[in-house]
């Protein structure tokens, strides 16, 4: 389950005390912000994209939009979303869960200026 392998990384680094987990769902960026009692754009979706033949996330604020020319221009292709089974498999989390840590080797992270 990839709760319990961002528990055990966040363990090696000392701060397994900073995961919240809730009774309610917050697997989009609406139920996280209302599950925090937040604005969506205080939410950070990690999206999930093939550049090159390899898996990426790009962590954005919760109310940022993919902007296909400035993509284009970043990773010399287009913006392409991995289906929810690439992502399970590719990135190492399921949709609705998928966070920067503890991804899967290969994973390439970049954070979006928004």
């Amino acid at each position: 389950m990839a709760i319990d392998k961002v528990k055990q990384y966040f363990r090696t680094l000392g701060i397994a005390d900073r995961i919240q987990e809730f009774d309610v769902s917050s697997a989009t960026v609406a139920l996280a912000a209302q599950a925090l009692g937040c604005a969506p754009c205080r939410i950070a979706k990690s999206l999930s994209f093939m550049v090159e033949g390899k898996p990426i996330l790009v962590v954005a604020a919760g109310d940022a939009r993919v902007d296909n020319g400035k993509y284009k221009a970043q990773f010399s292709a287009k913006a392409k979303m991995l289906s929810p089974d690439e992502t399970a498999s590719l990135i190492g989390h399921e949709v609705g869960g998928v966070c920067p840590f503890a991804t899967n080797d290969g994973v390439s992270i970049f954070l979006d200026v928004s």
